[in-house]
């Protein structure tokens, strides 16, 4: 039986967008019995909820972090190794082993400086040059890799991420979560870091009345000190509230009840968020940056720039757009939020893995 090995080490930590990325597509891969019959997919997982949550019909690995150094590299003879996403480092010792590398962005070139970009860049190029195929999670991200490097003549695909709210059956449960705001709310998620661009949300506030925010991700950052103190500077803390890293049935109680998402990113390679909110008919603001408009489609709502008088311009025009087409507009954003699902990403996966063995 021939054995695929997916390095999903990040899924250790499901607040983040590898996390749920190296989660879900291992449930969807375990879903897929026709091809477990033949094939043993094997997944790097040392979460022990996780693991349970995806059965028996996947089998496990624990490698320690040593693992990344070349010295300690994993010599077991795998049919096909399966990088989920560019910046893993653990790899296998031999180049035989055939190699399919996901590429979610290359934002670390707007990222990183020093001596941890060149690290990041050649980490990037090795995986290339030893891939037998790429997947890229949009075409984004395969314009910008070919952009900024040059990437070998071997297949290449466009494999987009499901919206981990379809088929979902918490859904339709009751959802709580220990903060309700007391007016209608402006809702966005995702970890607090400059490129998410929170801060003009902030701003934009000053401009439009009635209207709270509710920010929700992780916090252990400097951005996250800096949208504190400009919180206190524009004295909007009971208007502005951010709640750290949150539940999934939090997650879910925030895209039911707010009044419209928002997610004024300068990077993404993908956006999963957008469709999260679009499961729920939401209207859904979004920066024209990058993935978004791609995901987003053509019923979002999109700033050009993050002045925030136009910005709150923009959002109030909008919902008045959808206020006067709800139903359509609702109707819409459900259909699209469909149209992604895990089981298609797995499906895609699985035709991969059969060319390359």
């Amino acid at each position: 039986m021939r054995s695929i090995f997916l390095e999903t080490h990040n899924i250790r930590n499901l607040y983040t967008g590898f996390g749920q990325f190296n989660f879900n597509l291992a449930k969807a891969l375990s879903a897929e019995n026709e091809f477990l019959n033949e094939h043993e997919v094997v997944i790097n997982c040392n979460n022990d909820t996780a693991k349970k949550e995806l059965g028996e019909k996947l089998s496990y690995k624990k490698y320690l972090p040593i693992t990344r150094y070349p010295l300690f590299r994993i010599k077991e003879k795998f049919s096909l190794w399966h990088s989920v996403n560019q910046n893993t480092k653990i790899e296998p010792s031999s180049n035989k082993i055939p190699y399919l590398l996901t590429v979610h962005d290359v934002n670390f070139l707007n990222e990183e400086h020093g001596k941890k970009l060149d690290f990041r860049i050649n980490q990037f190029k090795s995986k290339l040059e030893r891939s037998r195929a790429v997947v890229y999670i949009s075409e984004f991200a395969k314009k910008s890799t070919h952009d900024y490097f040059k990437v070998p003549n071997i297949p290449e695909y466009v494999i987009y991420n499901g919206n981990t709210f379809n088929n979902h059956s918490t859904i339709s449960t009751d959802t709580f979560t220990n903060f309700i705001p007391n007016k209608p709310f402006i809702f966005s998620i995702g970890k607090l870091v400059e490129k998410k661009n929170f801060h003009t949300l902030i701003e934009m506030l000053l401009f439009l009345t009635d209207i709270d925010l509710v920010i929700a991700g992780e916090m252990k950052t400097g951005y996250a000190e800096i949208l504190k103190r400009m919180i206190q500077k524009y004295k909007l803390e009971k208007r502005v509230f951010l709640l750290g890293n949150i539940t999934e049935s939090e997650k879910i109680f925030y895209y039911k009840n707010c009044l419209a998402f928002a997610f004024p990113s300068l990077r993404e390679g993908f956006g999963l968020p957008v469709l999260e909110a679009m499961t729920f008919g939401k209207p859904v603001f979004l920066s024209i940056n990058t993935s978004l408009p791609e995901i987003g489609g053509e019923k979002s709502f999109y700033w050009e720039n993050f002045e925030a008088e136009y910005m709150a311009s923009v959002f109030v025009e909008g919902m008045t757009m959808f206020e006067n087409n709800k139903d359509m507009f609702t109707a819409e954003y459900i259909q699209r939020s469909q149209q992604f699902t895990w089981e298609n990403a797995a499906k895609q996966y699985i035709e991969v893995y059969k060319s390359i063995l």
